[in-house]
């Protein structure tokens, strides 16, 4: 297929010098021969963002969109798809013809960690870790794969809410397990299928000892890598699948979005150190 001609993207957050987004976009548009695209990661705070997008011109086709940011693009977009509105933050923004339309596509980056981490056939029982922006979009892609009951890992029961809420909306059965817990903790991860932090490594550290009892965990931290809980799980016999893996299988979905071709996964999986 010919090259429609040079086109324009970028990953929008702050800090955003860490960003894989470049390496994933350049090596899935190298291996589409879209020559004359270009993808770069641009430093732009929330309330940055909606000018940022405005002042763009015609060749700009998407961007993606990472902390803190997601809420704001959610808010300035045109179109708005069913997830990311249920979600209530956005990830991806794809210019349309109807203008410029917000999209969650972290669901389908959980999604393909979940198969990763070997998860097959019927599973009902979650833990999810944290309860930020990454926590929304993991429950949701639970729920699509039949979880039903769900411990979210929270310190402040006030920031929790939002995550209840949308388990609520789901359909899943959702209470809240402090950060101090670590005996409840322990008992929820050992009885769970799967077990999803979405916590910087730091602030999961002390987590650990607990996590342990996981049989599948899913952090979505890559930096640094490997995280404790990463480690504690491993070594307790346990599997583990990083947030690579979750940032190579939403980046599928983008570059799809963005290009309108399906994603060249062992070119983007190779340009991340993994195979498709």
């Amino acid at each position: 297929m010919p090259d429609p001609g040079a086109r324009k993207a970028a990953v929008l957050g702050s800090p955003i010098g860490h960003s894989k987004s470049p390496a994933l976009h350049r090596a899935a548009y190298a291996a589409l021969g879209l020559t004359g695209w270009t993808y770069d990661a641009v430093e732009t705070t929330a309330d940055g963002l909606a000018d940022r997008v405005r002042g763009c011109g015609d060749e700009w086709i998407g961007f993606s969109v990472t902390m803190p940011c997601k809420s704001a693009a959610l808010a300035f977009a045109d179109v708005v798809t069913p997830r990311a509105e249920l979600i209530g933050s956005a990830n991806t923004l794809v210019r349309t013809a109807d203008g410029w339309r917000a999209d969650c596509t972290d669901v389908d980056g959980v999604t393909g960690a979940l198969a990763e981490t070997g998860l097959a056939g019927p599973c009902s029982r979650a833990v999810v870790i944290g309860a930020g922006g990454t926590a929304r979009p993991a429950l949701a892609a639970l729920a699509a794969a039949g979880v039903t009951d769900v411990a979210v890992v929270a310190r402040d029961a006030g920031r929790a809410a939002g995550v209840l809420d949308l388990a609520d909306r789901l359909s899943v059965r959702a209470r809240l397990v402090g950060f101090e817990d670590s005996a409840e903790l322990r008992g929820e991860c050992a009885a769970s299928d799967v077990t999803i932090s979405t916590v910087p490594a730091p602030a999961a550290a002390v987590l650990a000892p607990a996590v342990a009892a996981s049989r599948r965990l899913v952090d979505v931290i890559y930096d640094p890598w490997p995280t404790p809980l990463a480690t504690a799980v491993a070594e307790a016999g346990g599997t583990v699948v990083g947030g690579v893996v979750m940032l190579l299988h939403q980046a599928y979905s983008q570059v799809e979005q963005f290009t309108g071709r399906p994603a060249p996964k062992s070119a983007m999986a190779s340009a991340v150190g993994l195979t498709s």
